[in-house]
């Protein structure tokens, strides 16, 4: 199916036709302008609106999540959107992007395909296009001046999903079956709001672990969802025995930083929402979270981990003292909004202690919003209209002796900056953490 791109492993265990199109991972050795080879360039600096940051040395790394909510009402659309350089949201993205400049980057709501085109595109005829750019000179109106320098990922993985998957089960339980609601992960068609991890530094393919069939029920302590009427389970028995945890996908992602490797731990939970008074939504989202507080525990007792099988058919979780970072939208305001924030606050506990990324932009936009909160709105990733604004988007380094923070931010121009208007293309914000590794910076 893949001719000319790298499988995850060629060694990995037999799964059924339709299950294996489901996992397969891509990567993109992308040949992007200006690039005769794989190589990352570090020549390309950084714009300093942002960060005084430099250029990689080898030990520094910018890692950014950012939600685009690049999807279609049907699938096809994003692809064909994205086959010229002229649509107006991934413009806007890519503008974003290029001045916050990453080194690696979480896009979460991509479309997945399996020979990886949509990301590719959205690569190539975006990311590595210079975009123009924009700032005021006093006047009401934008100025246009100098392009953006372009960014070049070479190294893509786009991960399958969950989404839009027909789980052939009445999993909202309104008597019919193959409905939105229905798929493994809500979604209309499958590969809706998937992610995809793009890089400067060369990706460890062969072990990438994905964790897209791991059952929900198999986790310790799974919050099954229960009827407050009745005290039964939401789901029956036989259901409650297929039904997966990840509402798109779980996947430690190794970059190769220098010879130090950083795990990128990527996901995209479900929404605490859209469920009735069994909270559903709100249980997979608080135990999808939970997972990476098992997967980074470092407890290496023996069988302590026999429950957790990646989709590979590997067993147990990070080893202790590894460099690691969680990333994605996790869909928790650990403070605000319908959540379970227990989980939240763990993952959070388990970070590290430098303060949290900010932005001015939406210390001020929280004075128009309608929707009290009792966060530092200073901290908030996302705008949910009535709903308020919310931190959701994270980039949460692990307190391991093999990484610091050096900075961090969240990209949110305030109104008065004519690059506000690129915030238009999502409701969410791009995150971004400065990285030191080894602890030394040289």
């Amino acid at each position: 199916m893949l001719t000319n791109l790298h499988r995850l492993s060629d060694s990995c265990p037999l799964l059924s036709a339709l299950t294996r199109a489901c996992v397969v991972l891509v990567l993109l050795a992308t040949n992007l302008p200006g690039q005769e080879n794989s190589t990352v360039s570090n020549s390309t600096e950084r714009n300093e609106t942002v960060s005084s940051h430099t250029a990689p040395n080898g030990t520094s790394v910018r890692v950014a999540t950012f939600n685009v909510s690049l999807y279609g009402k049907k699938s096809g659309e994003i692809l064909t959107r994205l086959s010229d350089q002229d649509d107006l949201q991934a413009k806007r993205i890519a503008s974003i992007v290029q001045t916050v400049r990453p080194d690696v980057l979480l896009i979460n709501e991509i479309d997945y395909a399996p020979d990886g085109r949509v990301a590719k595109l959205l690569n190539k005829n975006y990311f590595a296009v210079a975009q123009e750019n924009l700032q005021s000179d006093g006047s009401s109106e934008p100025q246009e001046t100098s392009s953006l320098q372009p960014m070049d990922y070479p190294y893509v993985v786009s991960l399958p999903s969950n989404t839009g998957i027909d789980s052939g089960l009445d999993l909202n339980s309104d008597g019919e079956t193959g409905t939105p609601n229905d798929a493994w992960g809500f979604g209309v068609y499958p590969g809706q709001y998937a992610m995809t991890l793009l890089s400067r530094y060369p990706i460890d393919v062969k072990a990438i672990r994905t964790f897209q069939e791991f059952l929900w029920k198999d986790l310790p302590g799974a919050l099954r969802p229960t009827d407050p009427k009745t005290g039964q389970p939401y789901y029956d028995d036989a259901t409650w025995a297929k039904l997966r945890l990840s509402s798109k996908n779980h996947a430690d992602i190794p970059v190769i930083v220098s010879g130090v490797t950083l795990h990128a731990l990527v996901s995209h939970p479900t929404p605490p929402v859209f469920d009735g008074p069994e909270d559903r939504n709100g249980c997979r989202n608080h135990d999808e979270i939970l997972f990476w507080e098992h997967y980074v525990d470092g407890d290496s007792t023996a069988g302590a981990k026999s429950w957790m099988v990646d989709d590979q058919g590997i067993v147990g979780g990070l080893k202790a003292g590894e460099a690691f970072v969680v990333m994605g939208d996790l869909n928790s305001d650990p403070v605000d909004g319908d959540g379970r924030q227990d989980a939240i606050a763990k993952l959070l506990a388990r970070s590290s202690d430098a303060p949290a990324p900010s932005s001015r932009g939406g210390e001020l936009a929280s004075v128009d919003s309608k929707s009290a909160q009792d966060g530092n709105p200073a901290n908030d990733t996302a705008m949910f209209g009535r709903n308020g604004n919310m931190r959701v988007d994270f980039v949460l380094p692990g307190k391991t002796p093999n990484v610091s923070i050096k900075s961090s931010g969240v990209f949110w121009p305030a109104e008065s900056d004519p690059r506000s208007q690129w915030l238009r293309a999502t409701d969410h914000r791009l995150v971004w953490v400065d990285l030191i590794l080894n602890g030394t910076e040289r």
